[in-house]
């Protein structure tokens, strides 16, 4: 068995933290628990060459960017269409309920990759509250920028994505 490096505790526990904040804005009938969504993280980072070297900046961004992935991955294959993902649910008075959990993950990876074309900072700091629970302090400091910065680029980012997920194109 190999010997754990002694960071390692620490490192889940702040993967465990950004999981649960995450996963505290999605339905209560989500299918990824967020001890899976830490361990699936943590997996990744393990088979990552230089996970040890990362500082905390480059961590919370990797940690964010496997935690997107891990997500828009969970909501293809809740919707594809071998699993019935083509079908739209319905309620039993005949209504469709607003969006899907899985449509809205799939459409804001979409946006988030068109913003990322656009702004790839803008980018990083949506990963970095949005999947990785942070705050505007944490990626500032990540960023190497003023809290208040973030903030401004974080209100642009938000109206950004916002606009382009109602359907039109920035």
């Amino acid at each position: 068995m190999t010997e754990q490096a002694p960071w390692t505790p620490l490192v889940y526990d702040e993967l465990r933290r950004m999981a649960d904040a995450l996963m505290s804005n999605e339905r209560a009938s989500h299918t990824l628990e967020p001890t899976a969504l830490a361990h699936e993280v943590w997996i990744r980072l393990l088979k990552s060459r230089n996970a040890a070297s990362l500082d905390h900046g480059e961590f919370l961004g990797v940690a964010a960017q496997a935690m997107r992935r891990i997500l828009t991955d969970h909501a293809r294959r809740r919707a594809s269409s071998k699993r019935g993902g083509g079908l739209r649910r319905t309620t039993l008075d005949g209504k469709s309920p607003t969006t899907e959990p899985q449509e809205f993950a799939l459409d804001m990876d979409a946006a988030l990759t068109a913003l990322q074309d656009v702004d790839a900072e803008l980018a990083r700091i949506v990963e970095l509250r949005f999947y990785g629970g942070c705050s505007n302090e944490e990626i500032a400091s990540a960023l190497e920028t003023s809290t208040r910065t973030i903030k401004r680029r974080w209100r642009y980012a938000r109206a950004w994505l916002q606009h382009h997920m109602q359907g039109n194109e920035a």
